[in-house]
This record gives C-alpha cells, structure tokens and sequence, in this order.
C-alpha cells in the first residue's frame, strides 16, 4: 500500500458516507478492477484489507451494520441421502465405463457433501478458496468422490520438485490442485478402479478448473497418510512421492512436529509445467 492508496480510500469513504462496508469493498474493488482470473470481484480480500487499515488507524470505517454467522465454524453436517448400497463388485471392464461428473455449484452437490460426511473416515470439510467437487458414476450409480482445493502454500519437496523461487511460487500457486479427499464407497469392490478415476481425472482436471476459475492448473498433488494406507492407487496412475510433510502445519510456531508426517505425490498435468509454474 501507498500514501496515495491510502488517500484514494479515505476519499471513497468519505465520497459515500452512507454505505455499508461490504459496499466499500465492492466499490473499491471496482475502482481498481481488483478482480479474480474469472472476473469476480476480490471482494473478500479487500474486506480483510480495509479492516487491517481501520485497526491500523490509517482509515475509518463505519459502524457494523450487522454481523453474520461464519458458516465454517457453526456449519450443519450434511444430511444422510438415501442412495442404493447394494455391493458391487467384479472386474473393471464389467463395471465400466465410469464417468467423472463435476458437481460443485450442482443440484448433485449435496449428494457430493452427504456421501463424503458419512463414509470417508475424515468426513465432510467446507473448502475454501478455489475447489471442485467430482462424484464418479457408473452403471446409474455413485460409486466414488473426488474433492480438489487450492494447493498448501510451502511445501518443500514439492517446491523443490518444481524448481521455483519465492517469488514464482506466491504468483503461481493457483496453478496447483490439491485432492484432499478420494473415497471409493465402501459397498464398491472392483479392482483397479481407484487408479482407473484417478487416470480419467488428469484429462478433465484442468479444463473444468478453467471453466470455473478462468485459468487452468498444471499440477496436482496430495497427502497418503502411511499409518493408514500405501498410495498404491496414486502410484499406479503415475503420480509421483515427492518427499514428505515435516508435521508442523503451516501455522506452527514451535519448529516441532505436532501431527502425523504424510508423504507428498504429486502428478504433472502437462509436459511443460515446471516452465509455466515459474514463469513471472
């Protein structure tokens, strides 16, 4: 921020002195076409922005008008849907085809929520930031959930898998997808089938993080916990270990391990990504 920013501000202000804070936000987001790579305003950004200046004395905002509930600290869990459990089981090629479906922002998004609550063994957990949510179908069926979120920010091993500076690395990681859940519904018994979604997942990944986002993604990673599973299907599909976590969490302050340590895969979503993730 500038001494002219500041000034700019204090003059919107005070140009609407009738207007909520919400509504400043918004204003000053349009002032400076402060906008996400899909043209939505940064609306929730420049709020934290102008509530920062407000405690810093540098601005006066007015008074809260009112004051919402935070849906990610008071959330209802989903709701159990009634689907048909009836196992399945056999071989892939009896199975098939398995189709991907993006549900976020969906009519099937609740079905999406409600699966991952009651049968992945973390539940369900509200994404913030840029997210897609998949359910995977076959013969009429559910049969999996796919979820992918913006990427953690510092990450050793896969910074250095990358080979990009600090720099690069704060205006690029939007480029990275996180999969921070995959559930295969326990009543599905087919071999091969997790490796299977997970093949079809890198030809649809990118375009549909585009159509949502307005930019692509180039690279995809995530966590195996080694106490609970192998990773056998990522390593089949060709993702690669990258290292491991140091079980800090990326708020720690202590320089010890306070969780378990996970190993960290990742997949190139095309041939050229370490070019594009450290591009200026």
């Amino acid at each position: 921020m500038t001494a002219q920013d500041i000034v700019q501000i204090r003059q919107l202000i005070a140009e609407n002195p009738t207007v909520s804070r919400r509504r400043l936000s918004t204003l000053l987001c349009e002032a400076w076409q402060w906008k996400q790579a899909n043209g939505a305003l940064r609306d929730m950004v420049c709020r934290g922005l102008l509530l920062m200046l407000h405690r810093a004395g540098e601005i006066e905002l007015p008074p809260i008008r009112f004051r919402t509930l935070n849906p990610f600290i008071s959330r209802e869990a989903p709701a159990r849907m009634l689907i048909d459990t009836t196992s399945i089981s056999g071989p892939l090629n009896e199975l098939r085809p398995v189709e991907l479906q993006q549900v976020r922002r969906t009519l099937d998004e609740p079905l999406f929520n409600s699966l991952m609550e009651h049968y992945h063994y973390l539940a369900y957990e509200q994404p913030v930031g840029e997210h897609l949510k998949y359910l995977a179908w076959a013969q009429g069926r559910p049969v999996a959930c796919l979820a992918w979120s913006s990427a953690p920010r510092h990450l050793g091993s896969r910074d250095r898998y990358i080979g990009w500076n600090a720099e690069a690395r704060r205006r690029n990681i939007r480029f990275i997808a996180y999969n921070t859940r995959f559930l295969i519904l326990p009543w599905i018994r087919v071999p091969h089938l997790a490796s299977h979604i997970l093949g079809k997942m890198t030809s649809v990944l990118a375009q549909d993080w585009e159509r949502m986002y307005g930019h692509p993604v180039y690279f995809a990673e995530t966590f195996i916990d080694p106490g609970r599973f192998r990773g056998t299907c990522y390593r089949a599909a060709n993702w690669l270990r990258l290292g491991q976590t140091t079980g800090r969490g990326k708020n720690d302050h202590t320089n010890k391990p306070n969780r378990p340590i996970k190993e960290i895969l990742g997949l190139p979503l095309t041939p050229h990504f370490r070019e594009l993730l450290s591009q200026p």
